[in-house]
């Protein structure tokens, strides 16, 4: 990336953009999404902030985690968090 890169300001309108309504936007260059692309699609949470922590986690486990070709410990830490937000109210 240039440096001058961050220094150029935006054209758009963006005013004009936010009052229109749904079927005012063209959408007819977008493709449709199909099964394949779910089949495909990956959870990707925001982490605002992380708290680093050691926790055993048995060898196979690790080693899935590892194989599923995304850092594990991104991985892990989003499958807690699923985990957690499902149990939320569960007593």
């Amino acid at each position: 990336m240039k440096e001058n890169d961050m220094k150029n300001t935006s054209k758009t309108d963006w005013a004009r953009i936010d009052a229109m309504t749904d079927e005012e936007i063209d959408t007819s260059d977008v493709p449709p999404l199909t099964d394949e692309f779910f089949s495909k699609a990956k959870l990707r949470l925001p982490n605002p902030s992380n708290t680093t922590v050691s926790v055993e986690v048995d060898t196979e486990t690790l080693e899935w985690f590892r194989k599923q070709g995304e850092s594990a410990s991104q991985q892990m830490s989003a499958a807690l968090k699923i985990y957690a937000a499902a149990h939320k109210y569960s007593g």
